[in-house]
């Protein structure tokens, strides 16, 4: 799939939203894509609950913003966040937005920031909202984020806590449906011999389902991924620079 690590990414992250345990994680997972410029998170930093977050924003040069909650149960920092995405929009600063939070809330601010030619990565948990989901350009399910651990708030050794990975995640089946949206997607690309450009694939896969990603079927790429199914023919073409090969794939029916 197509990735860009050139382009400019304000980062805005919704704290009652996600745990601070995954935000070194999402980090390094956002460098793939970009590079973040605006790194902010929004929440009531007054409330007792937020205090282990205080190492994990020093760690990760993230600046928190406070928003006080101003009605119970509700969620205050989403217009603080959509606020300041509009600002940072204007100012001409940035080429994509990355937004983590799972609330259905950011939706419209997904599609107003598409509209004005941004891309929008979205980051949260698989309970998000389809609406949110499709919003973005591409939506990453934290689940499938090495998960670490943040170093307690008083350290008193001389070195820092050691990460470790968190509890191997729940992978989802490979569906009927999974199956035919490939399918279709490579009949949609393929060349008068059923072939097509596995690059080419998994972009198209990624416009037609944003949240579409090998890692959530317990796949770090697209390739073993299609080479689980026996459905698919693939095809290592090398190119005139030579050690260099490119993947072509079609469906066998063909």
């Amino acid at each position: 799939m197509e990735i860009q690590k050139d382009i400019r990414l304000a980062v805005l992250i919704d704290a009652d939203n996600v745990p601070y345990s995954n935000i070194k994680g999402v980090m390094e997972e956002i460098a793939k894509y970009g590079t973040p410029t605006f790194k902010r998170i929004y929440g009531d930093w007054t409330k007792p609950t937020v205090s282990g977050w205080k190492n994990v924003l020093l760690e990760n040069a993230i600046t928190p913003i406070q928003q006080y909650s101003y009605t119970q149960g509700k969620n205050s920092s989403d217009s603080a966040l959509i606020i300041d995405a509009m600002d940072i929009l204007y100012s001409g600063k940035v080429d994509g937005f990355c937004i983590i939070s799972s609330d259905s809330d950011f939706t419209r601010l997904a599609t107003r920031l598409r509209e004005a030619g941004m891309k929008v990565f979205g980051i949260g948990q698989k309970k998000t909202p389809n609406p949110f989901i499709v919003a973005c350009d591409k939506f990453i399910y934290m689940e499938i984020i090495p998960q670490f651990e943040a170093a307690e708030p008083e350290v008193t050794e001389s070195k820092a806590k050691p990460v470790k990975p968190a509890p191997k995640a729940s992978f989802d089946k490979l569906s009927k449906e999974t199956l035919k949206l490939i399918t279709t997607t490579i009949d949609d690309l393929a060349d008068e011999n059923g072939w097509a450009f596995l690059g080419d694939v998994g972009n198209l896969l990624l416009k037609k389902q944003p949240n579409f990603d090998p890692r959530n079927y317990g796949f770090q790429k697209l390739t073993p991924l299609i080479k689980s199914f026996s459905q698919f023919e693939i095809d290592k073409r090398e190119t005139e620079k030579g050690g260099t090969k490119l993947v072509y794939i079609r469906n066998k029916e063909n």
